[in-house]
């Protein structure tokens, strides 16, 4: 049952089996439907989550009220609003299931639980936030620099199962293009 997140968190450090029934004791397997708001804005988030299946979003909405996504997660990817969830600070995004999900949860209280009795996943952490730190500075220089047609062959690469899975004017909130644009680039990508 648990390993998929067991995997992952391997990518990082090498886990006992008794490490991992720690961990495995921890967490939370929690269901949701689809357009199930996990965090609005203003709430604190309580939640990282390990998303062992569905599709997920986050998103806020700009100064017009239009939704600008963030970025997508789908199976093996944690979702949270780290800023929220670890200074206790009102969120500015919103976290919404775009499929049927399923979350591995850990609370806060879970998390230091878990920091305490196996301090070697403060290096798993850490690592995994590199990554994502790594990942959001390259979308943001793509994003500043690259015109939109390779913004969308890029967003392919990343996420090549998320056009196959949610509405084209999700895809075009997070290029931050019109959706004619993505139907238009599609188009002609599939005649090539």
């Amino acid at each position: 049952m648990f390993q998929n997140i067991i995997k992952n968190i391997s990518r990082f450090v090498t886990l006992t089996v008794q490490e991992e029934k720690i961990f495995e004791d921890l967490l939370t397997l929690q269901k949701f439907p689809k357009k199930t708001h996990l965090l609005r804005e203003g709430e604190i988030c309580q939640f990282e989550g390990f998303i062992k299946e569905g599709c997920v979003r986050t998103y806020y909405l700009d100064e017009n009220g239009f939704e600008v996504t963030l970025l997508f997660a789908v199976e093996d990817w944690w979702i949270t609003d780290i800023d929220s969830f670890n200074n206790k600070t009102p969120s500015r995004i919103f976290i919404e299931t775009l499929e049927d999900t399923e979350i591995y949860m850990l609370t806060p209280e879970t998390k230091e639980e878990l920091l305490l009795k196996v301090p070697k996943f403060e290096r798993a952490f850490r690592m995994m936030m590199q990554r994502y730190v790594v990942t959001l500075q390259n979308r943001v220089v793509k994003t500043i620099s690259q015109p939109a047609t390779d913004r969308y062959l890029e967003f392919i690469k990343v996420y090549p199962t998320i056009p196959q899975r949610v509405a084209q004017y999700y895809i075009a909130s997070y290029l931050g293009v019109s959706k004619e644009f993505v139907s238009t680039i599609r188009k002609r990508l599939s005649n090539r």
